[in-house]
């Protein structure tokens, strides 16, 4: 519930963690694209809606916009690089093994998005909550060579981050946005799944 609240008035909880803790911000937006990217077992923490926020913030002079862009796009390319190792060295232990908190219908929704579109996955499903995070994953798994993901992997963050940030940035606080700035959250959330609904036609 809270996870909820919190994706819904994402605005509001980062206008207050910035004033509460400066500078700090940035490592805070840093450990969460990263998680959310790097990990199999945190696939609920904001991306899309989290860097529009983000970028309204910087608009207004809270964040510097070009640090948050280099740092977000590291965050969300280391993110996949370590997930793309934990797949390939541990990938088959971590879904065998029961007592994990692996989501398998996640993990399976990944996998018949990778089967289909192959390497193009990484880059595509940058934007598309969920399988964003299991995707790296799979493809450590399937031993995707690794050149052929770097570059899937730096393209699609960037493009990924630039994007969400700076329509944030530009966008973020005309007062439309502003005062239904939850209903641009769901918004975005829903354009961001639609191309898993796409890929099943």
């Amino acid at each position: 519930m809270f996870l909820f609240e919190f994706l819904l008035h994402i605005d509001r909880y980062l206008v207050q963690i910035t004033a509460d803790y400066g500078g700090l911000t940035y490592l805070i937006l840093f450990l969460i694209v990263f998680a959310e990217t790097g990990f199999v077992f945190t696939p609920f923490l904001p991306g899309d809606s989290l860097l529009f926020a983000a970028g309204a913030l910087a608009s207004l002079g809270s964040l510097n916009v070009a640090g948050l862009l280099v740092l977000l796009w590291l965050a969300a390319f280391l993110g996949d690089t370590v997930n793309y190792w934990i797949g390939h060295f541990f990938g088959k232990k971590i879904i065998a093994h029961p007592k994990l908190p692996l989501n398998r219908e996640h993990l399976a929704k990944a996998q018949k998005f990778y089967d289909k579109h192959g390497g193009k996955t990484i880059f595509l499903a940058r934007f598309i909550p969920i399988v964003r995070t299991f995707a790296p994953f799979v493809a450590g798994i399937g031993k995707m060579e690794y050149k052929r993901f770097i570059t899937f992997n730096a393209t699609g963050g960037i493009t990924w981050v630039a994007g969400f940030t700076l329509m944030g940035y530009f966008f973020g606080n005309l007062p439309w946005v502003k005062a239904n700035f939850s209903l641009v959250v769901l918004a975005i959330i829903f354009l961001s799944v639609m191309p898993v609904f796409m890929a099943k036609h």
